[in-house]
């Protein structure tokens, strides 16, 4: 075996290996000049993309600027102004201190800076591609930076082809700038995105002017003030009502010194302040900034700086925990709690809540705000025709009327009928005249236990079926077929439903899937998307529900999202849509599914793959009673 040669590696083919460790898309570039600006001191700060940031992309602030002689220094690796020694590592308080971002920036893309400190007479003008300085000059520009990329990974075109479609970049870039937005409201964000504003902060130094800049009007309504302090661990900002938790945790924010980061450990802090509170499947949102003594936090663990360690990780879930009970308390949500003083460090107890009967807190809008029940259509239709508006029917007429229409007992089960029927099945009669062995004709008898319904045919079997399984493979076979469009009914009032900027992004991007599945939506005000129609068979289940985890089906499956990843989120629609368990069903109703299972060989198992009938023939039946 031929003995290969160690070799030392280019100073450019190692800069490009550092800059890969640092930058992997657009939205690592703008992290790191925002993060610059903001340790810069700026007040205002305009972060400008277009297509996803691959080709242009624009920081610009009013932060203290740099010298002249500075700004080449500014892009050499390791050089930095935040930390000197390595002490100043065990308690680093600026956002930047490694010095590889503008270093890594200008290995893979073409840039360009203007910058003027306050107290300079003229600016200073940069351009730099592949590390190579190109123009050094001065310049006539306010005060401050503004730091231009063109082409991102032009000499890396390995990188280019893992980068995704412009809109998803893009959302990613949003991503940042909200975070950053959040965690920083003294200082006022604006977000251009093609040509046009999608943030716009106001820098007053109120974090609800900031959540109500980046989540709107009604997620900044629906939050209740978090202000404590436990352990010399100081926890603020805002938690959301349970009533209006979300459906995932895109909505969770937490900021430790000033920092965006992902932390698992304060994620289930808050979480078990809300547990019992919550429906299942749904989470707690929030923004809360937690300050902590910077020598007892880590953040020099990844190069994206989105983790972060504690030092004492007890005292940080217990701060964050009593905190959020604390809000929920002065907010009248819990009552009698009992918080821990300064000579007490409590285990975070379990909870010794005595909860009194709150008072039911009405929903903005419900099922009889969306859907008309056909009594009161069929009810107005009458009255219309045959009496005049003053004059109500006769009780006896009324009470005649249902015992004639069994189908009008229920309204809202009368819309969702249309489930059960299935026109692209043959009738019996034409099994028979295809020359096929003719099928025994099957009559529903029943349901026992709220979930089976009971069944015979008239070759003298019994069937039973799980209603709920075979209900939801009828929905499941009718959205793969992708030709729902023929049962979408629209709302007559709109639901308005607050996404992150990633989720709506391929929302819409996946818009025509969405239509097919009878899915109609509005994107003009998002991140907020508007549903403007949904298909019948969803009508009695959680709407809001249903659509956000399709949203999250397409953000884990972005890379491709209309094949495999399909069939998971059809499953979901259609377990969520099918009959549940107890509900009520008509006999007419059974008879219907029983007939549509039964008849279509192609349902006998449920998309998870348990069954959903079993015939037992009279023999069997007999033989259990010992009758053979």
């Amino acid at each position: 075996m031929k003995k290969s040669s160690i070799n030392i590696l280019s100073r450019e083919i190692a800069e490009l290996i550092a800059a890969g460790e640092v930058i992997e898309k657009p939205a690592s570039v703008i992290k790191e000049l925002v993060e610059n600006s903001i340790d810069a001191g700026a007040g205002h700060i305009t972060v400008e993309i277009k297509h996803g940031g691959k080709t242009y992309m624009r920081v610009t602030d009013d932060g203290c600027g740099m010298t002249f002689e500075d700004v080449p220094k500014a892009f050499m690796r390791h050089a930095t102004s935040k930390i000197s020694d390595k002490q100043d590592l065990n308690n680093i308080c600026t956002l930047g201190f490694r010095g590889e971002a503008l270093a890594s920036v200008s290995a893979v893309s073409k840039v360009e800076i203007m910058t003027k400190p306050e107290n300079e007479k003229s600016g200073t003008s940069y351009r730099i591609e592949n590390n190579e300085g190109i123009s050094h000059e001065k310049c006539v520009c306010p005060d401050g930076t503004t730091i231009v990329i063109r082409d991102l990974f032009y000499n890396v075109p390995a990188r280019c082809k893992f980068m995704k479609k412009d809109v998803t970049e893009a959302n990613a870039v949003s991503h940042i700038v909200q975070k950053t937005a959040l965690s920083h409201p003294e200082i006022a964000f604006r977000f251009i995105r093609d040509n046009r504003i999608e943030i716009n902060s106001s820098g007053d130094g109120e974090l609800l002017s900031a959540i109500y800049s980046v989540y709107g009007r009604d997620m900044a309504h629906d939050m209740i003030p978090v202000e404590y302090e436990y352990n010399n661990i100081c926890v603020r900002g805002y938690i959301i009502k349970p009533l209006y938790a979300k459906n995932n945790r895109s909505f969770q924010n937490f900021f430790v010194n000033g920092r965006y980061v992902n932390s698992k450990i304060c994620s289930m802090a808050v979480e078990s302040a809300y547990e019992n509170m919550l429906m299942t499947g749904k989470f707690p949102a929030c923004v809360l900034m937690i300050s902590v003594n910077s020598a007892d936090t880590d953040v020099n663990i990844h190069p994206s700086k989105l983790e972060v360690r504690f030092s004492d990780e007890k005292a940080v879930t217990e701060a964050i925990f009593f905190a959020v009970k604390s809000a929920m308390v002065k907010d009248g949500l819990i009552y009698e709690f009992e918080f821990p003083t300064e000579k007490d460090k409590p285990e975070i107890p379990e909870e010794k809540v005595t909860e009194k009967p709150v008072e039911e807190i009405k929903e903005d809008f419900s099922l009889e705000d969306i859907f008309t029940p056909v009594e009161e259509i069929e009810k107005v239709e009458t009255e219309i025709s045959e009496t005049p508006p003053e004059n109500k029917p006769a009780p006896a007429e009324t009470e005649k009327k249902s015992v004639e229409e069994p189908l009008m007992l229920d309204g809202f089960r009368y819309i969702s009928r249309s489930l059960f029927e299935d026109d692209t099945e043959p009738e019996p009669e034409t099994v028979k005249e295809s020359g096929k062995p003719e099928i025994p004709e099957i009559h529903a008898i029943g349901e026992v236990m709220g979930l089976y319904i009971i069944a015979e045919t008239d070759d003298r079997k019994m069937i039973i079926i799980d209603k709920h399984a075979a209900h939801e493979r009828i929905i499941f076979e009718r959205l793969k077929s992708r030709n729902c469009r023929q049962y979408t009914q629209i709302l007559i009032t709109e639901i308005r439903i607050l996404f992150t900027s990633e989720e709506a992004g391929i929302m819409e991007e996946n818009n025509e899937l969405l239509s097919d599945m009878g899915f109609i939506f509005d994107f003009s005000e998002r991140p907020y998307i508007k549903v403007k129609a949904v298909p019948t068979f969803i009508t009695d289940t959680d709407i809001e529900g249903v659509i956000s985890e399709i949203a999250e089906n397409l953000k884990l499956h972005v890379h491709n999202p209309q094949t495999h990843m399909l069939d998971d989120i059809l499953h979901k629609v259609a377990c969520r849509s099918a009959i549940k368990a107890n509900h009520k069903t008509s006999l007419m109703e059974m008879q219907s599914l029983a007939e549509q299972v039964y008849y279509n060989e192609n349902i006998r198992h449920c998309p998870h793959g348990r069954p959903v009938m079993f015939t037992m023939s009279e023999s069997s039946i007999a033989h259990q009673f010992r009758r053979t």
